[in-house]
């Protein structure tokens, strides 16, 4: 099940978000935060050209996501959430980075490459 957002606090947005280390352009990130007891929860909210892309969440005090889910615009609708974070691939063209590519639980890859991003 997803995180509902309505129970976090947005911390900050990030355009031209970079993921894994890499800025990727027209990568939007959203960064949501809460109190739960003694820890933070977290949850990040990525989309590109407006489109919702992938959410991760968990607690920031850990290295790494808890869970994560896939947004598939074809249908409109979220993947199952699955544990641990997405993953990714940064696109390239060149040795410029053109999109993000994320593996849906059911091994697929859905790339924002062919996606028209915000001013072009």
């Amino acid at each position: 099940m997803l995180p509902d957002l309505s129970e976090y606090c947005l911390d900050r947005t990030v355009a031209d978000a970079s993921f894994e280390g890499v800025a990727v352009p027209g990568l939007s990130a959203e960064f949501y935060r809460r109190a739960d007891g003694d820890r933070v929860a977290t949850v990040g909210r990525y989309s590109y050209a407006g489109r919702e892309l992938l959410m991760a969440w968990g607690y920031a005090d850990e290295q790494h996501c808890r869970h994560s889910a896939v947004h598939d615009p074809a249908s409109g609708r979220w993947h199952r959430a699955t544990d641990g974070c997405p993953t990714v691939r940064v696109e390239r063209s060149g040795g410029e980075v053109i999109g993000l590519a994320v593996r849906t639980p059911g091994g697929d890859w859905l790339s924002t490459a062919g996606a028209a991003r915000p001013g072009t």
